[in-house]
């Protein structure tokens, strides 16, 4: 195992017990909402200190990119990069429902590099490290084998900070749902990344998340045999916070719905 991917794994199960000592006693949690309908808990600023204090004892020379701290730890000019996102689905969380993550990617160079997600009511560690696979619980996973999208089921997210492109999204949603076997809208990206590499679902796709929500599962998709991209089939999804993703087959038939019913002016 890459050393760097075990300082990763040390983080993200650090963060998990934290979220596990405060996951039976949420409505005594304190909740602040960011945005609307973006919410932040002491929990998440808590796993988040206890992810950034791992890595940087570790490497004390890369860089932190997290949600709720952003770039503020590190050094911001290295090659390496850590993307946090210390509890992602924390409006599941606050609410008792067991869907949500802790999901840590090192990039090297702007390359996604090594990754983690670990989902802490499950005890399921999902990793991959660039060029070696990935992992669920130390046993190598890959894509589902499904080539029809008739007979796949896809995850997606539904609009939550932002509604400007809603009616652009609903139309994704029809389409996609009168050509699968089904729908699902779990709540967390990290996981549904991940439910995708090993072939829980056989695609995903959502529009307007940030880089610390997917940058993680992107490689472990890619790790497990799948593609992902942005709306325009390219690499850019990180910046553009848009994202399709499922096995080779299935992605290659969703990809082309999705475009076509791509929000006016958004080109990616």
């Amino acid at each position: 195992m890459h050393p760097t991917l075990s300082i990763a794994i040390k983080a993200a199960r650090r963060a998990g017990n934290t979220i596990n000592r405060n996951a039976n006693d949420v409505d005594r949690i304190r909740v602040e909402a960011k945005a609307a309908n973006d919410f932040v808990t002491e929990v998440d600023r808590a796993a988040e200190a206890a992810i950034i204090e791992t890595l940087l004892d570790a490497y004390p020379g890369h860089g932190i990119l997290a949600e709720e701290s952003g770039i503020s730890a590190g050094n911001p000019d290295s090659e390496f990069q850590w993307i946090i996102d210390p509890l992602d689905g924390t409006t599941n969380f606050i609410h008792g429902f067991p869907q949500y993550a802790v999901s840590i990617a090192l990039t090297k160079n702007g390359v996604l590099d090594q990754a983690v997600v670990y989902d802490p009511t499950r005890n399921e560690l999902f990793t991959a490290s660039k060029g070696a696979g990935a992992t669920l619980n130390e046993r190598r996973i890959r894509v589902s084998r499904r080539t029809k999208l008739a007979e796949s089921l896809i995850a997606t997210g539904f609009p939550f900070r932002e509604f400007d492109h809603v009616d652009a999204y609903l139309a994704m949603f029809k389409d996609i749902c009168q050509k699968t076997a089904g729908i699902r809208r779990p709540g967390s990206a990290a996981l549904d990344l991940c439910y995708v590499a090993c072939g829980r679902v056989d695609g995903f796709w959502e529009m307007g998340l940030s880089p610390w929500d997917m940058a993680a599962g992107a490689l472990i998709i890619q790790e497990a045999g799948g593609l992902i991209s942005d709306l325009a089939g390219e690499s850019d999804y990180l910046k553009t916070g848009n994202v399709v993703a499922g096995t080779p087959k299935v992605f290659g038939q969703m990809l082309p719905i999705i475009q076509s019913h791509r929000p006016e002016g958004v080109t990616a």
